[in-house]
């Protein structure tokens, strides 16, 4: 099963609603983890400040934070590849991931009026065509 970790800066909850701003980012960010665990996906994150350890256990990240440093937080990373940095990754996107997202929509259904056939059949190719030599 993919792994998904996300590594976020400090922050002091990781819902995004307390203080007097409330985050959105980290609202929905907050939902979409709650909806890929409840679908069975392996995603986790990390709060730099509640979880220290977390960002020097991992090498990737590890090497992250030695390189860009904190400001280039919020990390994500999938089977220990980088997959977005500075910015949330989209439910969609999420999804995608963790081999959840929806399958690719499929070819567009297509009306047949019977036009293409009928004149393929007359070889008259349309008003400049066929054997009147209108044109």
């Amino acid at each position: 099963m993919t792994a998904i970790r996300i590594y976020e800066p400090a922050l002091c909850c990781e819902s995004g609603v307390c203080g007097p701003d409330s985050d959105a980012s980290l609202v929905t960010v907050t939902a979409d983890v709650r909806r890929l665990k409840d679908l069975g996906a392996d995603i986790e994150r990390h709060n730099l400040a509640t979880d220290p350890t977390a960002f020097t256990t991992d090498e990737t990240v590890r090497g992250f934070m030695h390189t860009v440093g904190s400001e280039g937080l919020p990390l994500t990373v999938v089977d220990g590849v980088t997959v977005a940095t500075g910015a949330y990754p989209s439910r969609a996107e999420l999804l995608a991931l963790a081999g959840l997202g929806d399958p690719a929509p499929s070819a567009p259904v297509r009306t047949q009026l019977g036009l293409t056939e009928r004149g393929q059949d007359e070889k008259s190719g349309g008003c400049c065509g066929g054997v009147s030599g209108c044109c």
